[in-house]
C-alpha cells in the first residue's frame, strides 16, 4: 500500500502504518473508533499543521491546559477537533476509566505477575492498606534519615556519613539519579550520593575512590535481592568496607531495600536497617518508595514529602479532570495516533534544562520497558505497533546534534519540548526561547525552502515553572499515567517484562559455563565464537 510521508507533496512506497487500515489489527473492542480514526488520518495525513492553524484560530485554547504546576501545549500535533472526538472514543471503547479505577482500587491488573500496581498509594492516592503499608515505611525512612543526619547513627569508629553510595540498576537507579541531578543545588545536600548501576568495575571503582569506609553508608536495592549485577557489585563494596572497618563494625554501614529480607540478612544487613519494597511496587515506578532512600538522605524529608505531593497532585488530576482536559489520557491519545495512524516509529524528548539532562533516559526505560511488547494481556500477538523508540538530549545542546535529522531527515519524530520559564537571566530567556523557536521551525517549515525543511513534524511543549521537588514529582507522575493510559489501549500489561528476563536467563546459563570451558550444546556459533575472542 502506498501512503503519503509527512512531507507535502512528496510520496514514499512503504507499509501502512500498523493498524491503521485493517479492522482486524484494532486493540480488542475498539474496532469502531479504530476505524473512525483510520477514516480521519485518510483526510489529514495530507494537510500541513499550517492549515489546521488556520481552519482553528482557536487552537491555543482549545488544546493546552494545566495539570497541578505543568502547563501543557498540544497544539502542534497534527490532530484536529473531529480527530480529537475520534480518540476519546477509543479511550472509552477500551474503558480507560474502568481500569485506571481498577488500578487505584487495588486490583492486580498487572496480570503477567498476578500483583497490583499502586505505586500511587505511596503518595496517598489508593487502597487504606496499601497507603498504611506506604507510611509505615515512609516513617522508617525518616527515622533512619534522621538518625544519619543527627549522626545518632554513624560509620565506623563514631564518625558522622558523609557519603552514600547507592547501588541498583534500572528502575532501582534510574529514578533517583534523574531527582538528585534535578534537585542538585535546588536545596542544600547533607550528604554526597553516588550511583553504581553498570557492574562495569569502572563505575563502582570510581565511586569508592572518592569516599572513606569509615564515613560511607551504602544501600542495596534490589526487590528479589537476586538481581545478579546488583550483588555482585554490593559484594565487592561490602569488601571494601570490611578492608577497615572489619565484620563486626561494617553493619551500621549496609542498607538494603527489597521484598527479600531474609537474603538481605543473609548478606549482613541488620533486620533495622532493611526497608521493604512492597511487591506492588514495580522497579520503575518506585522513586517513590524506599528506592528514593538515597534522595532522602541527601535532601532531607521534607524534600522528599514535597516530591510525592507533586505527583500526588497529578495522580488527583489524572482522577478526576474531565477527558478532553486530562493530561495523561490526552498525552497517551496523542501517542496512540501518532504511532498507529501517522506511522511514527520514535518519539524525542527534548529538556530545556540541564538539570533534566537524564529524562530521556529515564524515559528510555518507563516506556520502552512498560509497553514495548508484541504480545497483549491474553498472550495473542498483536497486529499493530506499541511503543516508540525513545531518545533524546538536553537543548540546546540536541540542536546541535540530532534536531538536523527532524528537520530535514524525511522520518516523522514526534518531539516533547520541555521548557522552564524565562528567568531574568540572559542565558535562560536564550534557552526558552531556543526552545520554542525549534517547536515552530519543526512545524512551519521554511517557507523560503519548502522542499528542503518542509516542516509539519508534531510536537507537544510542556512548560513549568522552574524545576523543584513539586515540579518534577508532577513531570514524572504525569508520563506513569501516560504510560498506564496508552497500555490500556494497545492491550498490554504496562507492569511486567518478560523481554528482560529472557536475558537475565541466558546470562545465568551462560556465565558459569564461560568460567567452566564448557558451554552449552545450544550455544550459536556466532555467541561461541565471541565467548572464545573476549576469553
Amino acid at each position: 500500500m502506498t501512503v503519503m510521508s509527512h512531507f507535502p507533496g512528496r510520496r514514499t512506497a512503504a507499509s501502512a502504518p500498523a493498524g491503521a487500515s485493517a479492522l482486524a489489527a484494532a486493540p480488542a473492542g475498539a474496532a469502531a473508533p479504530w476505524q473512525a480514526l483510520d477514516a480521519r488520518r485518510a483526510l489529514i495525513q495530507d494537510r500541513h499543521l499550517r492549515d489546521l492553524f488556520h481552519d482553528e484560530p482557536q487552537r491555543a485554547l482549545h488544546m493546552s491546559l494545566d495539570a497541578g504546576p505543568l502547563f501543557i501545549d498540544y497544539t502542534k500535533q497534527r490532530v484536529d477537533a473531529a480527530t480529537l472526538v475520534c480518540l476519546h472514543d477509543l479511550a472509552r471503547a477500551r474503558d480507560v476509566a474502568g481500569w485506571r479505577a481498577r488500578m487505584f482500587a487495588g486490583d492486580a491488573i498487572n496480570t503477567g505477575e498476578g500483583r497490583a500496581a499502586l505505586h500511587a498509594a505511596l503518595r496517598g492516592s489508593g487502597p487504606e492498606r496499601a497507603q498504611a503499608e506506604a507510611q509505615a515505611e515512609l516513617q522508617q525512612m525518616r527515622a533512619l534519615c534522621s538518625a544519619v543526619h543527627q549522626a545518632r547513627r554513624c560509620g565506623p569508629g563514631g564518625r558522622p556519613f558523609t557519603d552514600v553510595i547507592h547501588i541498583g540498576i534500572g528502575g532501582s537507579d534510574l529514578g533517583p539519579r534523574l531527582a538528585l541531578a534535578a534537585l542538585k543545588g535546588v536545596v542544600p545536600a547533607h550528604l554526597r550520593v553516588h550511583f553504581v548501576a553498570n557492574v562495569d568495575p569502572f563505575e563502582l571503582d570510581s565511586a569508592l575512590a572518592q569516599c572513606d569506609p569509615a564515613t560511607t553508608l551504602i544501600i542495596i536495592i534490589s526487590k528479589t535481592f537476586s538481581t545478579a549485577e546488583t550483588l555482585l557489585n554490593a559484594g565487592h563494596a561490602r569488601a571494601w568496607l570490611m578492608r577497615d572497618a572489619g565484620t563486626a563494625h561494617r553493619h551500621n554501614s549496609l542498607v538494603a531495600v527489597t521484598n527479600n529480607a531474609a537474603a538481605a540478612q543473609a548478606f549482613g544487613v541488620p533486620p533495622d536497617q532493611i526497608l521493604r519494597l512492597p511487591d506492588w511496587v514495580g522497579g520503575r515506578f518506585s522513586l517513590w518508595s524506599a528506592v528514593g532512600l538515597s534522595v532522602m538522605l541527601a535532601f532531607g524529608s521534607a524534600t522528599f514529602d514535597t516530591l510525592l505531593a507533586g505527583a500526588a497532585e497529578i495522580d488527583r488530576h489524572f482522577l478526576e479532570a474531565p477527558p478532553e482536559r486530562n493530561a495523561p489520557l490526552l498525552l497517551a491519545l496523542l501517542s496512540v495516533w501518532n504511532i498507529n495512524f501517522l506511522g511514527a516509529q520514535s518519539r524525542a524528548v527534548l529538556p530545556y534544562s540541564q538539570r533534566l539532562a537524564l529524562l530521556p533516559d529515564y524515559l528510555q526505560q518507563l516506556e520502552m520497558e512498560s509497553n514495548g511488547k508484541r504480545i497483549d494481556r491474553d498472550g495473542a500477538e498483536l497486529a499493530y505497533a506499541t511503543a516508540p523508540v525513545i531518545f533524546g538530549n538536553v537543548g540546546a545542546n540536541s540542536q546541535h546534534s540530532f534536531h538536523q535529522l527532524l528537520h530535514q531527515g524525511g522520518h516523522l519524530v514526534p518531539s516533547e519540548f520541555i521548557v522552564l520559564r524565562a528567568g531574568s537571566d540572559a542565558r535562560s530567556r536564550m534557552l526558552s526561547i531556543n526552545a520554542l523557536a525549534q517547536s515552530a521551525a519543526l512545524m512551519t517549515g521554511d517557507a523560503a525552502h519548502p522542499d528542503a525543511t518542509p516542516g509539519n513534524q508534531p510536537s507537544t511543549t510542556i512548560v513549568l515553572p522552574e524545576v523543584n521537588a513539586r515540579t518534577l514529582g508532577a513531570l514524572l507522575a504525569l508520563y506513569e499515567h501516560k504510560v498506564f493510559v496508552e497500555g490500556v489501549l494497545w492491550n498490554v500489561n504496562s507492569f511486567d517484562q518478560p523481554g528482560v528476563e529472557l536475558g537475565k536467563r541466558l546470562t545465568t546459563s551462560l556465565l558459569p559455563a564461560f568460567d567452566a570451558g564448557e558451554l552449552p550444546a545450544a550455544t550459536d556459533a556466532s555467541t561461541r565464537a565471541l565467548l572464545a575472542r573476549i576469553r
